[in-house]
């Protein structure tokens, strides 16, 4: 075997063992999880993302696992944004705490499927039309100007979503959020709970998401085994890292500057490359981590500042 199939295979043998463990330990039903259990998961996740990290380099190399953890690390800080949009669906819906937990954990299983599938479509475009990544480029420079300029969080509507909107109209919605259930039936008829109502829509905003995250990780990175596993892994840990973060919704004010700025900086990475200007992997890796925990300490600084 190759180094490479051989990095896919301890990945999948990691990413069922970790599953199975998260399902089996983690997840219990009807339970709600508390900030230190929170804290112990997220930690777990994210040791187990920087072991693979350790390993790719063992593996690999170097090349591939420095850009592993920069993709990994990018994709980590957009999932934060993402989780701020998490909030305010489970917070419209008065979604029971209790379960928050299994509610996540489905919607963020569906979402990594479609992005294994998202991910396959870009990269099968990627190889036929390679100037599709000048594309990805000006598309990720305008998102993260509207980043600085827009508060998308603040503009959400859960009740103006089109995901809602769709589903309100092909399926029967009963507006039960409480029995835990996803269906029920109503004078012998089906109807879907908002439990399956705000699952869907928590795997379509990922969805959405991923439209930023995934043509960023193509800047950093063609290697077909890194933009997998870095995608994968940061998206596992959501669901601990909600919990986290779900009562420090204003704590991270100045993350979402950070990460436009990284956005910014991989668009025009991607287009400067047509003029024959590749900037090393460690630049990418150093502007990463300098914008997300720059504005993470800024954001703290303010906090304290403020009270």
């Amino acid at each position: 075997m190759t180094a490479t199939a051989w990095t896919y295979l301890i990945f999948i043998i990691v990413l069922v063992v970790a599953v199975v463990i998260d399902l089996g330990l983690f997840s219990k039903k009807g339970k709600s999880i508390s900030i230190k259990q929170a804290f112990y998961q997220t930690a777990f996740w994210v040791i187990l993302g920087l072991s693979f990290f350790v390993f790719v380099w063992f593996e690999d190399g170097q090349q591939a696992s420095l850009e592993y953890i920069s993709a990994y690390l990018m994709e980590w800080g957009l999932s934060i944004d993402n989780i701020f949009v998490f909030i305010l669906i489970f917070a419209y819906f008065k979604i029971p705490g209790r379960h928050i937990n299994r509610v996540l954990l489905l919607g963020i299983l569906i979402a990594i499927v479609l992005r294994i599938v998202f991910i396959t479509i870009g990269i099968s475009l990627v190889i036929k039309f390679h100037w599709i990544l000048y594309i990805f480029g000006a598309l990720l420079i305008y998102t993260g100007i509207k980043m600085f300029v827009v508060d998308s969080e603040a503009e959400f509507d859960p009740k103006e979503n089109a995901v809602y909107k769709v589903l309100n109209k092909v399926l029967p919605i009963s507006h039960d959020h409480t029995s835990g259930k996803f269906t029920q039936r109503i004078n012998g008829k089906k109807y879907y709970t908002l439990l399956f109502v705000v699952m869907v829509m928590l795997a379509a905003t990922d969805l959405v998401f991923a439209f930023d995250s995934i043509p960023a990780v193509f800047a950093i990175t063609q290697n077909k085994m890194v933009i997998y596993t870095s995608n994968i892994f940061a998206v596992l840990g959501l669901r601990s890292l909600f919990f986290l973060l779900k009562n420090s919704f204003d704590k991270f004010k100045y993350l979402k500057e950070g990460i436009a700025i990284i956005l910014i900086f991989i668009g025009t990475k991607m287009l400067i490359e047509y003029f024959g200007i590749k900037l090393h992997i460690a630049v990418s890796l150093a502007v990463i981590i300098l914008c997300l925990g720059g504005s993470v300490l800024f954001s703290i600084y303010k906090n304290r500042q403020k009270h």
